[in-house]
This record gives structure tokens, sequence and C-alpha cells, in this order.
């Protein structure tokens, strides 16, 4: 038995999940749910990436901590990942005791084996956000080829440069161009580790072979770059213990979130971390999209290799998500939030139609909405699902036969396909294994087809060869759904109730077994056609959630905090025929003066055209000069009822903003507004 951990690289928690980053999720949940059924160990570990300077940006925003805005998204991740039949054997965060742990004993491995350098570097900042600017949150033109809208620190051609290279460069966080400013980082030194890093990608199987060239090719032919490993104050994340001020990339405590999650599993499950990651026994196998390829096979194995740990078994690299060939857009709603598909659609087409297109290579993977409905209808229903549609309701009554009937040799030549199957599992081509059961579903529906059960139904004398029909169909599609376990766990669960079965007792060994003797319980409906109108709805669903996206990152950037409405709560809601009962016109300020025995009053001679003014005391003294306000337009209730005050008679009122105090802002109208036009 070989004892295996896995991981997915760690999302984000400045995001909700969407149907891009569940290609990695999904496919990584079906290869551990595939060793597991080959009886092997495996656990899947993941967690949240939760530092730096996004999380503290949007705290900042939503007038909250960045924990309790990590705790939030950890929840909603979940969530969708439970929705989506996704199984964590731990799920945790980067932000935690045990990450910095480990945090701490690598950084003490780099120093002591002399990594580590500090240097003076220029970093782009963000004057409006006032924050140094990560190098996710700035895009421009690659410096090398000339691409516009890029990250900071690497381009779609493969091109890698620091972002003040970046050509005409802008801040994501405020729409405003940085500036270059000066600060003190620290750097590891990887091309100390060339030697090692060279071998270790170029030999063995750790890596796709067009993975293990791309490096060889952009990186491992010339000079490794230092890598910029802190980041100074503001920034949320592990202060440098030996630095103070300065503070761990997030680039660098999230792979190390990998260990910090597996030290929390086995804290929980009376396990020691050593034996995981310290252990010749583990195998080690990491699931990353191919963005981030450079992270993990050239930072994380130098890490790992410097600290004494167990080095990864394999990193497997796959391609990004396209729908109907083109880049998910929120404008056509194709960047479809997990939780928007699961109102729509049942998890089991999304997790079979991934795996009938991951192939084990690093090539992208397009969704296509017409593809999907064909090949859900014709695989899942009309091909596996069928086979027990049309025959458990006959078995229900008699139960399976008690010698495995002759079957011209269909369950023999299922049963032969398990090693091949197993291997296309290992290989993390699951487009094989689709392929190959759904080659058995054909061999089985023909033979059902040709029995014809429901006829055998009608005639007494033959309810023995419906016995045995049954059987075999029921024994086809159980081996079928076995293979397919580690892809639809929900439609195994189903089956293994229908047959009276456990599902946590299968093993792939079991498709060698034939099921006879036992009864058939209640037919149940398995699984739905998929409905083309469901898709339209979650696209124009989508829409409108991406809509209302972009109009609240409107709002944010303006940086708008909630204090003013906060101190003064909106009143109760009004009726237009109350809104109409107060007459608002422009007025012009004739003259302005002190109220001499006033603390707070200024005298107004408001204008509304034509010879018409109104006397009007006004509380703004602290906030304008008189000689400031002659001439400015202003907005005035002008039906107010008169009010005798010791100064004199106020005839109206102008409109204001603020908290009061210094804190008065007059509100105008628009230049070609005239006094006495009225504001509706």
């Amino acid at each position: 038995m070989r004892k295996i951990l896995v991981t997915s690289a760690l999302p984000y928690a400045n995001g909700h999940i969407h149907l891009g980053h569940l290609v990695e999720y999904i496919q990584t949940d079906i290869w551990a749910r595939a060793q597991r059924l080959r009886g092997n160990r495996c656990i899947y570990i993941c967690a949240d990436d939760t530092h730096g300077t996004a999380i503290m940006i949007r705290a900042g925003q939503e007038n909250r901590s960045p924990e309790a805005l990590i705790a939030d998204m950890s929840e909603a991740h979940q969530k969708d990942f439970a929705g989506m039949d996704i199984q964590f054997d731990h799920y945790g965060s980067t932000n935690s005791a045990e990450t910095k742990q480990f945090c701490e004993e690598i950084w003490r491995a780099l120093r002591r084996d002399g990594l580590v350098k500090e240097k003076e570097v220029s970093q782009l900042y963000d004057t409006k956000v006032g924050t140094f600017l990560a190098d996710r949150f700035v895009r421009g033109t690659c410096p090398k080829c000339g691409k516009a809208d890029q990250y900071g620190d690497n381009c779609e051609c493969g091109a890698t440069y620091s972002p003040t290279q970046l050509i005409d460069p802008v801040s994501t966080l405020s729409g405003t161009r940085p500036e270059v400013r000066q600060a003190t980082h620290l750097f590891v030194e990887l091309e100390k580790m060339h030697e090692f890093l060279e071998e270790w990608t170029q030999k063995g199987t750790h890596l796709q072979s067009e993975i293990a060239n791309y490096l060889a090719g952009h990186f491992l032919n010339d000079t490794l770059y230092d890598w910029d490993i802190s980041r100074p104050a503001p920034y949320f994340g592990f202060e440098i213990p030996d630095s103070p001020g300065n503070y761990w990339y997030v680039w660098y405590d999230a792979p190390i979130g990998y260990i910090g999650a597996t030290l929390q599993w086995s804290k929980l499950n009376g396990e020691n971390v050593d034996e995981w990651w310290r252990s010749a026994d583990t195998e080690i196998y990491h699931v990353i999209g191919k963005d981030i390829t450079y992270f993990h096979t050239l930072f994380w194995p130098a890490m790992l290799k410097t600290a004494g740990l167990t080095l990864p078994k394999k990193i497997h690299v796959h391609g990004f998500l396209t729908v109907n060939g083109e880049k998910m857009s929120k404008r056509k709603g194709t960047f479809i939030l997990a939780s928007t598909y699961l109102e729509h659609l049942d998890p089991a087409y999304l997790r079979y139609y991934y795996a009938s297109k991951i192939s084990g290579r690093v090539d992208d993977l397009d969704l296509n909405f017409t593809d999907i409905v064909g090949k859900v209808n014709s695989d899942l229903v009309g091909n596996l699902v069928n086979l027990a549609s049309r025959t458990a309701k006959f078995a229900e009554p008699l139960g399976l036969s008690e010698i495995y009937p002759e079957d011209g040799g269909i369950f023999a030549e299922a049963a032969s396909r398990m090693e091949e199957i197993a291997e296309a599992y290992e290989a993390f081509d699951f487009s094989r294994v689709t392929r190959l059961v759904m080659q058995i579903g054909d061999m089985a529906n023909k033979y059902v087809e040709d029995a014809a059960p429901w006829s055998l139904k009608k005639d007494p004398e033959k309810q023995v060869e419906l016995q045995n029909v049954c059987t075999i169909a029921l024994n086809v599609y159980r081996q079928m759904v076995i293979y397919l376990s580690p892809i639809l766990p929900h439609l195994a669960r189903d089956t293994a109730e229908l047959l009276g079965e456990r599902v946590e007792d299968w093993r792939l060994e079991s498709v060698k077994t034939p099921l006879v003797g036992t009864k058939v319980n209640k037919f149940r409906h398995l699984m739905q056609r998929m409905d083309p109108q469901k898709i339209d709805a979650m696209i124009a669903r989508s829409q409108e959630i991406n809509a209302e996206e972009e109009k609240m990152k409107d709002v944010a950037k303006w940086n708008d905090g909630p204090e003013p409405l906060e101190a003064e709560p909106l009143a109760p809601e009004c009726t237009i025929e109350d809104f109409t009962k107060v007459d608002l016109r422009v007025a012009r300020i004739i003259d302005a003066k002190h109220v001499p025995t006033a603390n707070k009053l200024l005298q107004l001679t408001l204008s509304l055209g034509g010879g018409h003014t109104r006397n009007v005391f006004a509380g703004i003294k602290a906030a304008y000069n008189p000689e400031d306000l002659v001439g400015r337009l202003v907005i005035c209730v002008a039906n107010l009822k008169p009010r005798q005050m010791k100064f004199g008679l106020s005839e109206g009122m102008v409109c204001a903003a603020g908290a009061g105090g210094t804190e008065i802002f007059l509100l105008s109208p628009d230049d070609g507004a005239k006094p006495g036009h009225r504001v509706h």
C-alpha cells in the first residue's frame, strides 16, 4: 500500500471559487479518490492562501479585520467545494500558527546555508492607497514582447521581469499610475541551488516533459534570479523574526501552507507530521496550474531541499479553462462562480465533462456548452444510467440470480480493463478512463436491447431468464460505476444503496467479482438529462452577478467608507407624495454676513431670480467666510414655513452635507443651472 499526500494550489482568500478554479480541484479530488479505490492511503490537503496586500486593502474597504474577511471566505470556499463533491481530508489556512512554525523553520535553514541577502530595491508604490504593490496588483505592457495588460511579474509569452520594468504600469487597486520608491528587501540567492534544481527538474519523472523543457529553455539555461522574499509594512502576513518591519512575501508562505495544513490535520488525527514531510515512504504530489509553474518547480524544491523536507514525487501541471473556445468573460456571463453553477446544475455533469477532457497533458480545457449537454445526455444518461433504469425495476421483486449467468464474456471483458483504467487514473488521463468505461456500456446496452427485459416481464414463464438478464445488466452497470466512482461519487453512493452495498467497501478489485444472490432495493431516479435552458439561466444569472460586482468595484475605487451613513442612519422611507411637498430650488447667494450675537450662524440673502429673495440663517459659520459665498449657487428649501428667530425671520434653508462644525459642505448645482430652477 502506497502512502500518498496530494495537494492543489491554495485558493486565494480574496475571491470566490469559479469554474476555472474547479478544473484543478476536481481533477485532484478524482485522482485522490482513485488512489483510495486502489487500496492506497491517500490524504488530500488544502487551505486558503490568506496573506498579502489585496486582503489588507479589501478588509480596510469593508471596515473589518483581515481575519474576519478570510474566515468568511474560507467558509464560502469550503461550501462551494463540498457542493462540487470535492472531499478534502483537511482544509486549513496559511494564517495559522502551524504555517508560521514551518515558515520560521525553513527561514532558519535558508539563513544557515547563506542563501539570504539584503539589498535596496525599487518598487512600485500606490500613492492613492498608500501601499507598496505586490506583483499581482500591477498590470502593464510586457517589456519583452510588447503585449498589453500583463501581470507585474510575468507575461503570457513566458517572460518574467520586475514590475518596475513594465511599460505604462497601472495599479489594479486604484487605477492610478504608481511611482517608484526605494525599500529594503530580503532575497534568496536561488542561483546557489542551480545545480540541484537542474538535476531535480531534468532527471526522473518529477515533471511532465513539456514542463521540464520549458524550465530548461527559459530559466535553467541562464543565471537564476535572486528571489525577492520580503515585503515592507504595511502588509498582512507574518513578520520576519530577524528583520522587523519586513514580512514574508505571500509566495513564500503559500506553499508552506501545505505543510502547515498537514500539521493541523496531524494534530487532529494523532499523526506525526514528520511521517509525511520527512519520510522517504511518503509520495507527495502537487497539482497546479501552469501560471504558477515557476514558483512550484524552482523556489519550492529549493526551500524543501534546504530544510531537509521531503521533495515532491510529482508536480502535475494543467492548462487553463476556456469557455466556448474563448477566455471566460464576465460580460458574456461565461465567468461562472461555483455557487452560481450549483444553483442551476448537477455537479456530476461538470465533474464528468472535465474528466472526459483531462488527458494528463498541459493543454487548456474548453468547456463547450453544446458539447457538455450532448456528452452528459449521451454518456451518463443514455449509456451508464440507462442500464440501471431499464432493469432495476424488474429486478426489485426478483433479486439477483444465485449464480452469475452466461453473458457472452461481457463481465469478463469489463473486468479485464481494470489495470488499464488504474494506469489511466494514475497518469491523470481521465479522458481515457471515460472512453474505456463507455465502451463497456455500449456492449452492455446492446445486450439489454437484444434481450428485451421489458418483453420478458410480460411472460410468467420467462421470469428466470428475466432475472438473469437483469443480473448481467446490473453487474456490468456496477462495474462501470465502480470504475467511475472517483469521478461520480454521488452516483456511486446511490448505486451502492440500490444494490445493498457500502460504497466504502468498494475497491478496484471489486469489478472482478460479480454480485449474486442479493436483493435489489427500490429504484430511484439516478440522474436527469441536462437541460440547455438551465445553462441559459446560469449564464444570465452570471451576467447579473458580474455586473453587480463591477458596480461594487466602481464604489471601492473611490474608497468611500461607511462612517457617514453609520453616524446618521437612513430615515424611514417616504412616498413620492411626501417628497414632492418639499420645493427645492436653485438660488444664488447675493449677500452674506456674520450674525454678531450668534456663534454658528451666517445671514444669507438668496435670490430665486426675477427679484424674488429669501432671508435665511444658516449654521455654516465654522466652515465658510461670508465674502467667499457671494455669487455662489446653492440649493434651498424654498417652501419651508418661515421661522421667527431672535436675529430675524428665516425664510428657508440651504442644503448641505457633513458631520457639522468645520465639516459642512454646501450643495451646488452643475454649471448651467439658474436661480429658480426646481430640483426634481
